[in-house]
């Protein structure tokens, strides 16, 4: 729930006072960077300025698409909203898809370019830089405030040389820079001082202040440590932030412990089991189903074996042979043939749509060594990597209603609304596409079902967003008059709360007085 907007302080500058970058960098990975640009994203939009957010290099298997036709970071495309704004690719002109442990997809301006191992991409950086540039260029003619986001840690220091996600682009543009660290973790004092000591000095000068992030406890107990920070950084902590529990934002890439943990309510009665392969992409499409007060969703990782359950949903990859080896080395295939023998319900999702077919062919390599792998023969129908990218956003309704032998109400009922988004290489062709999952953009068909009504495939990211196509998705694995959650709604009133937690407990005036324009 909002607090009353009485508490929550008034924006210290008027909405045309403020000009310029600011940086948000972090002590380390997951430090709260990308919710506190969300949250000064929709701080700085209340109160009427024009900002936008950037992220010069992001690496992230959750992406989106872009109103542009491009593809982007997910966390970018959330901290766009929260400064009410379509997402655009120059707010992360640099996405890395991790395809291997050493190698990535690198995606230009929304569009993938090519493939490299880290030392090939490590010089190809000031090609790359060149494009953070450009982007970051357009952004300050178009927004009065720019909000960077910072990768990693400005401390990784076998990345210095040619940074351009951190104190390489902030010194390349001159922008000041707030640091960021998680007293959750604990060790923050020793995060926040041992990065400072990493730093070259005209990266220190650039450093403003402070934040820290996820405090729980006494303030008053805290108080001799930021008063040591200061004193011994010479510089000011500008707010204390508290944990806030139970926000819904899209996660940037990790499946955190919070969202592998979450069980559904006393009342839940769908058991839902997400396999978590090693390159599993987009998994902020089961953020409604994690948000279901009927719906226990479970995230099965290595060494896990395959619980009974009502609906198996397999996600989305990038490397999709690869992890359909990965899932068969675990046995994984043998648990999703036995849950469809007891009646379980099978969802497959972009590149899990591929593994139901017969088979996966990428001659080119696209993903991998070049070559074929069966998959695993639910949907008859094979899928060839394509050299491009096939970028969309769409929106259609559920043909689940061509189901025969229903009544006229379960008909309506699941021929609901959906609306997602297409990221894929893969080409689909055969007998089962027959037989439409969705219906898309009018009357194109999407996906697959099986002819037992077992087994659903789509290449549509999203699938649950909708409220109405979410319930029916329920209603047909089993959760019978089920009602869909408002994602959107839920994500709307996270940022909300983000932000007047940002607005109470920050000194925004000094955060950002070196935006302000002289009088």
């Amino acid at each position: 729930m909002r607090p009353d907007p009485a508490s929550v302080p008034a924006f210290p500058f008027a909405p045309r006072a403020l000009r310029g970058t600011l940086m948000v960098q972090g002590t380390t990975s997951d430090a709260g960077k990308s919710t506190v640009v969300a949250g000064l994203c929709r701080v700085l939009a209340r109160a009427g300025v024009p900002v936008a957010p950037f992220k010069p290099q992001n690496m992230a298997l959750n992406s989106a698409v872009t109103v542009d036709g491009g593809e982007i970071g997910r966390a970018q495309a959330l901290q766009a909203l929260a400064a009410g704004l379509a997402p655009h690719t120059d707010m992360n002109p640099v996405l890395l898809k991790p395809s291997s442990d050493i190698g990535a997809q690198v995606i230009i301006h929304g569009r993938a370019r090519m493939d490299l191992d880290a030392r090939a991409y490590h010089a190809y950086k000031p090609q790359a830089m060149a494009a953070v540039l450009e982007s970051h260029d357009r952004l300050k003619q178009a927004y009065d405030v720019v909000l960077v986001e910072g990768a990693g840690s400005p401390a990784e220091i076998n990345l210095r040389d040619r940074d351009i996600a951190n104190m390489g682009f902030a010194e390349r543009v001159d922008c000041p820079v707030v640091l960021v660290a998680d007293i959750d973790r604990g060790g923050v004092f020793a995060h926040l001082v041992g990065t400072l000591d990493c730093l070259s000095e005209t990266e220190r000068a650039r450093v403003t202040g402070f934040i820290i992030n996820r405090f729980r406890g006494d303030i008053g107990l805290l108080q001799p440590g930021l008063d040591w920070l200061t004193a011994r950084t010479g510089k000011p902590v500008f707010g204390v932030l508290p944990y806030l529990h139970g926000l819904h934002l899209d996660a940037e890439d990790a499946i955190i412990g919070a969202q592998a943990a979450k069980r559904g309510t006393p009342d839940a009665l769908l058991r839902v089991i997400v396999p978590v392969l090693p390159r599993i992409s987009n998994h902020t499409d089961f953020d409604a189903l994690r948000a279901h007060p009927g719906v226990d969703l479970q995230f099965i990782g290595p060494g896990m074996p395959i619980p009974a359950a009502d609906l198996v949903i397999l996600p989305g990859s990038k490397s999709v042979r690869a992890d359909l080896d990965f899932l068969r080395a675990h046995g994984w295939d043998r648990a999703l043939a036995r849950h469809l023998r007891y009646g379980g319900k099978l969802i497959g999702i972009c590149g899990g749509m591929q593994m139901l077919g017969r088979q996966i062919h990428d001659p080119d390599g696209r993903e991998g060594q070049a070559g074929s792998s069966p998959g695993l023969g639910w949907l008859d129908f094979d899928t060839t990597l394509a050299p491009e990218k096939q970028l969309r956003q769409v929106s259609g309704r559920l043909a689940l209603a061509e189901e025969v032998g229903e009544s006229a109400g379960e008909n309506a009922r699941k021929d609901a609304t959906v609306r997602g988004y297409e990221i894929h290489l893969g080409v689909t062709a055969g007998p089962a596409l027959d037989r439409p999952a969705l219906w898309l953009d009018g009357n194109r068909p999407d996906g697959a079902r099986s002819a037992d009504g077992q087994v659903l495939a789509t290449y549509v990211h999203g699938l649950f967003d909708d409220p109405a196509g979410c319930g029916a998705l329920l209603c047909w694995a089993g959760l019978g008059s089920a009602e869909g959650v408002d994602l959107a709604a839920l994500r709307e009133a996270s940022i909300h709360r983000l932000a007047d937690s940002l607005a109470a407990h920050l000194d925004l005036e000094a955060m950002l007085g070196p935006l302000r324009m002289p009088e």
